[in-house]
């Protein structure tokens, strides 16, 4: 049972990666064949699919009753989102930040995170027994996801975000191809995330740790490596645009579209001990763009260096309260 739980595992976090991919390049592909623009697509389909790893694990937890595990990987995916994967990027190369990222999105990913703890802590802000992100919390995060896909756009139509989307080559293929990968890559994502849950759930039980340790520890990371590949891909080719976009993106595609779905379907029961995670959220964000402003609208190799540093800290953190 060990063994078979630990390869299931891990091909669950292939199939979850490898899924996600399909499901883009598929969608992608049909997209650009219907005439519908390179950019537009890549501000949906695109995005969309480096936050369904997240999304799908999140489905699954929730429909099971796992809800500390669903939240846990929204949150532990946004910290490692900032913490590891910015700053793996910036020790490969130095990041330049335009001024639309310091002013909007970063500010915008600041605004969901806080919304979260709003609706969140019924217990701390309404004085009830039990704090909950119920179906209309999660539909009025829809609305502010909405809210910033209606910004993309308009940015889209400005031309502000034409650099950032200059590396996605859409490869037209034959419709039967690109259907393929779409359902190859549905399946994927559906199978992958079903055994990484189980997985959790299995190794949380037989150490002894909390499935919110699981899903801010190693689920997190798993399903930050659609994430994790492009940032390293946009460092090396120098496209400063494309690593920052992507995790700020990220970060607000998981709360407001991701923990929101999920909750809009499914009630999530919140564990206050989660608000020491929101408060890193919060934190690191905040520590951004401050570290941005104060280094000429860059993010230098030592702060990436500061930041790879801070997430192995905040993990030894988490193993201790776990």
């Amino acid at each position: 049972m060990m063994w078979t739980s630990i390869i299931l595992f891990i091909a669950g976090f292939v199939l979850l990666v490898k899924g996600a991919d399909l499901l883009v390049d598929g969608a992608a592909s049909i997209a650009h064949k219907m005439g519908i623009s390179s950019l537009i697509v890549g501000l949906t389909v695109v995005a969309f699919g480096t936050s369904a790893p997240e999304l799908v694990v999140n489905l699954i937890a929730s429909t099971g009753g796992n809800t500390d595990l669903a939240i846990g990987n929204v949150l532990g995916s946004n910290i490692s989102n900032t913490l590891l994967i910015l700053g793996v990027a910036a020790l490969i190369y130095p990041i330049t930040v335009k001024e639309g990222l310091i002013w909007k999105e970063i500010p915008f990913s600041l605004l969901a995170v806080i919304v979260l703890f709003l609706v969140a802590n019924d217990s701390l802000i309404d004085g009830m027994d039990v704090s909950q992100i119920s179906r209309s919390d999660g539909l009025i995060m829809l609305a502010f996801f909405i809210l910033f896909v209606a910004y993309l756009l308009n940015a889209a139509k400005s031309g502000v975000l034409d650099k950032k989307l200059d590396h996605e080559k859409i490869q037209e293929k034959p419709g039967w191809i690109s259907f393929s990968q779409v359902v190859a890559g549905i399946i994927g994502l559906t199978l992958g995330g079903k055994w990484i849950v189980d997985g959790a759930l299995y190794f949380g039980e037989q150490l002894g740790v909390s499935q919110a340790l699981m899903g801010l520890t190693v689920v997190a990371i798993g399903t930050s490596l659609p994430e994790l590949a492009t940032a390293i891909v946009a460092a090396r080719k120098q496209h400063a645009d494309i690593v920052l976009g992507n995790v700020i993106g990220s970060n607000i595609f998981n709360i407001l579209l991701v923990l929101a779905t999920t909750a809009s379907i499914t009630p999530l029961t919140f564990s206050v001990e989660l608000n020491q995670d929101i408060t890193t959220v919060v934190s690191t964000t905040i520590l951004l763009l401050i570290l941005i402003l104060s280094n000429g609208k860059k993010i230098a190799r030592w702060q990436g260096g500061l930041f790879v540093g801070m997430y192995v800290v905040y993990l030894a953190y988490l193993i201790f309260r776990g």
